[in-house]
């Protein structure tokens, strides 16, 4: 029996194969930045394809997510992505990855949907014949709108509802909509639950690996909702966090302190031998510099991380911060 992550922390350290051989599992990550962080993945992603020896055998890409800036059905973080669209799409195209527009806003209402930009951009991508692409969502109003217009683009439910309930989460898991759930963070810590869920339901779970926030913070769907609301055009304070780290920052050290950190022995050792192949790295909001430390950490052999890194640094078309 499994018994929560505090305790697989600590026992995982003996059991943990390094390089995942012989473990016949597939871990597959949804990477932060489709529009923000384009020109760190029109290097990486060729990159991934070209040297695969580089990164472990046992992890793909998933898919990237992301929304570009001043997008109105945008949520989760206030998107500040430049890329141009069509660039992005034949990048992913060319490399064969998914991509997925974060249209995680909480807060539309009816006259949102008609928004002509979040409409190209669906067309955009509904289009591509060579690869799917998908939607993550949080308004079930727009989920509606999605699969009357673009069926082509398969659903994602957004962590920004903070499903933090387990038995909220597994209803979201029956939900025929989505392909995928991502829950609350915090839900990372019923790693028992988790593990014994159905086959078809541990199929579309999602878990998200780095948050940095506090395990205890009350008010992280009001923080989605102010979000939200900016990204809506509405004349709002900025939502002050309560974290006691807040001026802080973010810190991948301090993510990996977490008892909800899923880190590389949890994925190979608890939650992808349990089952569970899918998992969401944050970072939108942060620099290139620091999502390739999670890319070097989380899919990178240690004796190539050097190449990896030198290949990203040497570019000088590459502002990495």
């Amino acid at each position: 029996m499994f018994c929560g992550i505090l305790s697989l922390k600590a026992s995982s350290l003996t059991i943990w194969r390094g390089d995942g051989k012989g473990t016949g599992m597939k871990a597959y990550y949804h990477l932060p930045g489709l529009f923000e962080f384009y020109e760190l993945y029109r290097l990486f992603l060729p990159l991934f394809r070209a040297h695969r020896e580089y990164f472990y055998d046992w992890c793909e890409i998933g898919s990237v997510y992301g929304a570009p800036a001043d997008c109105l059905w945008g949520g989760g973080r206030v998107g500040f992505g430049e890329a141009d669209a069509r660039e992005v799409a034949a990048l992913l195209r060319d490399t064969g990855v998914s991509a997925r527009l974060t249209f995680s806003n909480l807060c539309l209402r009816p006259e949102h949907l008609p928004d002509k930009k979040c409409h190209e951009l669906c067309r955009l991508f509904s289009r591509d014949a060579g690869v799917q692409h998908g939607v993550i969502v949080a308004s079930d109003l727009l989920v509606r709108e999605l699969r009357a217009r673009y069926p082509e683009l398969y659903l994602v439910s957004s962590t920004t509802k903070v499903l933090r309930d387990f038995e909220d989460f597994e209803r979201e898991l029956r939900r025929g909509e989505f392909r995928f759930v991502v829950p609350d963070f915090r839900l990372n810590t019923e790693a028992e639950r988790l593990l014994q869920l159905p086959r078809e339901m541990k199929a579309k779970v999602e878990l998200l690996c780095n948050e940095c926030c506090w395990l205890e913070c009350p008010e992280r769907r009001a923080c989605y909702e102010n979000v939200s609301r900016k990204n809506l055009g509405e004349d709002v304070p900025d939502h002050v966090c309560c974290s006691p780290t807040a001026s802080r920052g973010y810190r991948f050290s301090d993510a990996m302190e977490s008892p909800a950190f899923i880190g590389l022995r949890e994925i190979l050792s608890v939650f992808g031998p349990g089952g569970i192949s899918h998992y969401k790295i944050e970072g939108r909001s942060l620099g290139s510099a620091v999502v390739l430390e999670f890319l070097l950490y989380y899919m990178t052999k240690p004796e190539y991380q050097l190449r990896v890194r030198e290949a990203i640094y040497l570019d000088s078309s590459l502002d990495l911060f």
